[in-house]
């Protein structure tokens, strides 16, 4: 058996001779036929203009006479012969009508457009009168140089007569004429000097084909073969494949040195990835379950008592800025650091009795019990302000200074709550309270503090019913292709005008909607809606339609009615499949991968195309890339504010955009807010941008006027 690149030659050889082969023939047949393609040519020309004048004739005529219709309708049904005569008057006006004639539903002429209107009563006599007298439609026929077209006038079941105009075909016989006028002359010109050109490049072709093929084979063939097997090695998450060694110092050499620099970012953010999604903080302290068994057994023994205790909650400030910029791990290292430092402030201020617990997330909790004679409120306090300040402290991670905050709420048995859950509530309510006020602080939990809480509590209420009030409405944010920032869609944004608070940011609302459940109905509500908007959308200047991306929340995803909301969508709106495109997150398809990758490929398989959105900032993995396939990925703002100056949010990016093509999945972008960031994107061959820079969200009037515009 032949190896695969002899073969691969052989094939080439045979693929040469072919073409060499067949441009001898196609050339003597050119030969041969030249005499005949002139007088070909022009027959197909003439009768092609011939055709085309005619129909243009008769479609310009059908149009005139369907405004004829409309316009006649009412002084027909009126007997107004005056507006009946300004109407024809009008028509026969227009050039290449020959005559236009009312009649009434026997046949007799109303009016001919003329003043005096010399037939008038009259039947008409002509040898197409009895068809159109008879025609329950507009008729087209030909007498002649004459194109007459008829259409009988009707108000509901009633014929009030109809009216018709003949058209002149004489124009469309001067224009054939003028056009294929310098057709033969140009032709012959034409011919002999391509057939002259042909026989040229014919065997400067053949030459330059069989050389070149030659160089094909030996300098890309093989190294493009070996770059595909590695490729298709990647794409199976094996990353130690080997890449070709090529020494040239040219665009070969430069693919293949860029895909090895690929497959190591890929190999090194797929690391990363795992590491994030299968491994512990390590912090070392008590877990949730532990800390609550022991406030319990804490609460029961200071019953009857008269005792006291104080709750710490402890958040750090911006801590998910710290995962979006320098990784999970980095954001492991940060939490082994501060459970690290909080365990030493308890341990100097808190006594022995006081537990430590991480909760999860960046939220650390400690449990304080004053000892005799000391006050718990002075204790707490202390250790708090103690938090603030050495938290607050410089971090040193991996050579860099890094700065945060932490926020402290305090909560104390029995004065806020007399049971552990209420006591943790009270504490967490606090805490926020603290971020509130500007991070970096401690507050004690207090009933005004609560009110937070009772507005959030008012805005779940005050959503029910906000759509039917019309209080919830749609903006669309556009989407461009990078290449060439040609407008290719919109993400549709919710937004809620509160008829007292005015705008409410979705980061306020719609995790009330979540946590009570209203985002299933409002969901189903946004999808409709922009589904029908969509709908009506015009066609692009490529002949496209453009789509629109709806966001589905964490719930929806886990519904069991979002398959069937969306097929009613679909339907209702008349939206083909391909325009819809839904976005959902990566922490919302990870928390159930087996019932997302389920209902995403039912999805998939119904036309709807499947963003994942906010990559990069939770649990990515190509593991559950290729268990969940998506038609693309939504590269989180975060990474995109960073990338003119962080190298590693460009590397990343880099990494990201370039995993996806090789998986075969479009990249989007969004948060572009520079010049500079577009630039880059575009170098980088990114799919798609959106951002402020580029248009902010607009009302749908307004995207449908942008549309219209493109």
């Amino acid at each position: 058996m032949r190896p695969r690149r002899s073969s691969l030659q052989w094939r080439f050889g045979v693929a040469i001779a072919l073409l060499l082969l067949m441009m001898l023939v196609l050339t003597l047949a050119l030969w041969f036929r030249q005499t005949h393609g002139e007088r070909e040519t022009v027959d197909i020309a003439r009768q092609s203009t011939h055709a085309l004048l005619i129909q243009q004739l008769r479609e310009s005529g059908k149009a005139q006479v369907q405004q004829l219709v409309d316009s006649l309708t009412n002084p027909l049904y009126y007997f107004d012969l005056e507006d009946v005569g300004n109407q024809a008057r009008d028509a026969l006006r227009t050039p290449g009508v020959a005559y236009v004639l009312v009649y009434d539903s026997e046949g007799r002429i109303l009016h001919d457009g003329s003043g005096t209107i010399p037939a008038y009563g009259r039947p008409m006599q002509d040898p197409l009168a009895g068809r159109i007298v008879a025609a329950d439609a507009m008729l087209v026929q030909q007498e002649g140089r004459t194109l007459d077209i008829s259409s009988p006038i009707r108000v509901g079941e009633d014929r009030l007569g109809g009216v018709r105009v003949g058209y002149s075909m004489d124009s469309a016989a001067r224009a054939e004429e003028q056009t294929l006028l310098g057709l033969r002359e140009r032709l012959s010109d034409v011919n002999r000097v391509s057939l002259w050109w042909l026989l040229a490049m014919c065997a400067g072709l053949g030459v330059v084909c069989v050389l070149g093929a030659i160089a094909l084979q030996r300098m890309l063939v093989e190294p493009i073969r070996m770059l595909g097997d590695a490729a298709r090695e990647i794409e199976q998450g094996n990353f130690s494949t080997p890449i070709p060694s090529v020494k040239h110092d040219d665009e070969l050499g430069d693919l293949t040195r860029a895909f090895e620099h690929m497959r190591d970012s890929v190999a090194r953010h797929d690391r990363d990835m795992r590491r994030v999604a299968y491994s512990d903080a390590l912090t070392g302290l008590a877990n949730r379950l532990a800390f609550r068994a022991a406030l319990d057994q804490r609460l029961r023994e200071m019953h009857g008592t008269g005792g006291q205790l104080a709750l710490l909650f402890c958040d750090l400030d911006d801590f998910k800025s710290i995962n979006d910029t320098l990784g999970h791990e980095a954001g492991d290292d940060v939490l082994v650091q501060t459970a690290s430092r909080i365990e030493h402030a308890v341990s100097m201020l808190g006594g022995s009795d006081a537990v430590v617990a991480r909760l999860g997330g960046d939220e650390f909790v400690i449990l304080l019990e004053a000892s005799p004679g000391e006050g718990l409120n002075e204790l707490a306090t202390h250790l708090a302000e103690t938090l603030v300040q050495d938290l607050a402290s410089p971090l040193m991670l991996h050579g860099r200074r890094l700065v945060l905050g932490t926020s402290v709420g305090i909560a104390v048995f029995p004065d806020d709550a007399i049971n552990a859950s209420q006591l943790m509530k009270c504490g967490d309510i606090a805490m926020y309270q603290a971020k509130f006020d500007g991070k970096s602080c401690y507050r004690f939990y207090s009933r005004s503090v609560d009110e937070d809480a009772m507005r959030r509590l008012r805005f779940e209420q005050e959503l029910r019913g906000a759509w039917e009030r019309g209080e919830l409405s749609m903006v669309y944010q556009p989407i461009y292709r990078t290449q060439d920032r040609a407008l290719m869609g919109a993400e549709a944004l919710l937004r809620w005008n509160h008829p007292q608070e005015g705008a409410i940011s979705p980061d306020v609302f719609v995790p009330v909607a979540e946590q009570s459940g209203l985002i299933e109905e409002i969901g189903e509500r946004v999808l409709l809606a922009s589904c029908t908007e969509a709908a009506g959308w015009p066609e692009l200047p490529d002949g496209t339609r453009p789509f629109v991306s709806v966001n589905v929340s964490g719930r929806q995803l886990r519904s069991v009615g979002l398959f069937s909301q969306v097929s009613r969508a679909l339907q209702e709106s008349g939206l083909p499949a391909d325009r819809l495109h839904l976005e959902v997150t990566e922490t919302a398809v990870i928390r159930d991968v087996a019932h997302a990758a389920d209902l995403l490929s039912r999805l998939r398989n119904l036309g709807v195309r499947v963003w994942l959105d906010d990559f990069g900032t939770g649990y990515s993995s190509l593991n559950h890339l290729r268990r969940v396939q998506v038609d693309g990925l939504k590269i989180d703002r975060s990474f995109i504010v960073d990338l003119l100056e962080d190298a590693g949010d460009l590397a990343l990016t880099s990494a990201t955009m370039a995993m996806a093509h090789s998986l075969g999945i479009v990249v989007v972008a969004e948060g572009v807010e520079q010049r500079g960031q577009y630039d880059l994107l575009r170098e980088r061959q990114g799919d798609y941008v959106q951002g402020f820079w580029l248009s902010e969200p607009l009302a749908a009037a307004e995207f449908a006027r942008l549309l219209v515009q493109a």
